[in-house]
């Protein structure tokens, strides 16, 4: 990220007002909406203060939104700063990271991908603390015979649902809350 320093911005989306902080190495977090803003921005702190993000941010942070809004990009070569997530996270991560959008893998399919069959629920636990979610689209990520499953986000399994819409990927072949 060079000389961009650290912080975080907050930015408003098609699922309401969403945070990404930065450092150094690359995205050390992405913020999904929380109940409130205050929430939001409570959540973001940790990472530093609010600030005017470098332009390798600015990019990330216009095409998250473009994502949310309907546009097909997979983030991929979104940076993410690595730095204190354990290399099985890692390892979940960079298989959620390969779903395309608008399609879905069960926890026991990533846990597969890793030669770890039976492991789906280290693999939901490790999504669970994912810490840059939508450019590591752990919202792909769904259980068994195309249940929601959790979500860590503000409304939990309904934001879940709402991503999975936008990007036209219904689980379980049934129509989203928003059809």
């Amino acid at each position: 990220m060079g000389s961009g320093g650290s912080g975080f911005a907050l930015f408003d989306t098609a699922i309401g007002r969403c945070g990404v902080a930065w450092g150094e190495q690359g995205i050390v977090g992405v913020q999904l909406p929380e109940r409130s803003v205050g929430a939001t921005v409570a959540r973001l702190r940790r990472y530093g203060q609010e600030s005017v993000p470098p332009e390798v941010v600015q990019a990330a942070i216009r095409r998250i939104i473009g994502l949310l809004a309907g546009e097909r990009d997979d983030l991929g070569d979104i940076e993410v700063d690595p730095a204190g997530i354990p290399e099985f996270d890692q390892r979940v991560y960079a298989v959620a990271r390969a779903i395309p959008p608008g399609e879905t893998l069960t926890y026991g399919e990533v846990a597969a991908r890793l030669g770890l069959p039976g492991s789906a629920q280290a693999v939901g636990q490790a999504l669970g603390r994912n810490p840059y979610p939508i450019v590591i689209p752990c919202h792909r990520v769904l259980g068994a015979g195309g249940k929601v499953g959790g979500f860590s986000a503000g409304d939990g399994a309904v934001t879940k649902l709402r991503m999975l819409g936008i990007e036209g990927a219904a689980p379980g072949g049934q129509p989203s809350l928003f059809d």
